[in-house]
């Protein structure tokens, strides 16, 4: 299954290049001028610290529900569909909210790792020790679990709490797929700054994970459809038959001239 993964999160990237790089130019944009105030002090050299931290809050969240919205937008593409800008603007002005709770989670974690954690450890005793270490294993699950947030909203639920819920669900019932993905994201991720962040980049990565969720959720399919079935050992290859005759086969030289085939 997960050969199959990256096989086709590979093709499906590169036959969406143009919106994967347009989605990732979209969102270096957005963080660029976040990070404005840092990368250009002296524009903002006259204007009160309290505006710029407020201005760069809102453009960290705005980050967010960008990513949102290319999650939600690329999933069409797991769908063997595509997408267009119009597209991309409902889907933003239908996800905003998650990715402003994303953006929040985000700020939480950083204060748990930066703040709370530092203070149970400052306390020298066995006591801090303990905490410390419960919130750092709870913050482990919770990335591991809530990166799938966009995708459980863009394919399972709207309402925020239950897609929070259910990303624990998945995680929990998939550890090591959970803990491949986080893996090779991070991977993508370091891959990316050689080539500008244009490809994979964010829009890569969202797309992997929109992929993963959407070929686990056949197994729940396949549970349903197989009650008294071993959850232990599920049938990939019969599973996925389907898809892989939607995904096919590629040479080399079909990657670089399609036309020629």
């Amino acid at each position: 299954m997960i050969g199959f993964l990256i096989k086709k999160s590979f093709f499906d990237s590169w036959d969406n290049l143009f919106r994967v790089a347009l989605i990732n130019i979209g969102f270096i944009i957005s963080f660029a001028v976040t990070l404005l105030p840092l990368i250009a002090p002296d524009i903002f050299f006259s204007v009160p610290s309290i505006i710029v931290i407020v201005l760069m809050s809102i453009g960290a969240f705005w980050c967010f529900v960008y990513l949102a919205a290319a999650a939600k937008s690329l999933s069409a593409i797991s769908d063997y569909g595509s997408f267009g800008f119009a597209d991309f603007w409902n889907n933003l002005k239908e996800v905003w909210l998650v990715g402003l709770v994303m953006g929040g989670l985000i700020v939480l974690a950083v204060l748990l790792v930066t703040v709370v954690i530092n203070f149970y450890l400052d306390m020298g005793n066995l006591m801090g020790l303990f905490l410390a270490a419960v919130i750092f294993w709870t913050l482990v699950t919770s990335v591991l679990s809530l990166q799938y947030l966009f995708a459980v909203r863009s394919r399972l639920d709207t309402r925020i709490t239950k897609a929070i819920k259910k990303c624990f669900i998945i995680f929990f019932d998939n550890p090591m797929f959970s803990v491949f993905l986080f893996i090779h994201n991070l991977v993508m991720f370091i891959l990316s700054f050689f080539l500008a962040f244009l490809f994979p980049g964010p829009a890569g990565i969202l797309l992997f994970l929109d992929q993963g969720l959407r070929l686990r959720l056949l197994k729940y399919d396949w549970l349903e459809e197989n009650p008294g079935a071993n959850r232990k050992k599920i049938p990939w290859d019969a599973i996925l038959i389907d898809e892989r005759d939607r995904t096919g086969t590629r040479s080399l030289r079909n990657f670089f001239f399609p036309w020629k085939d």
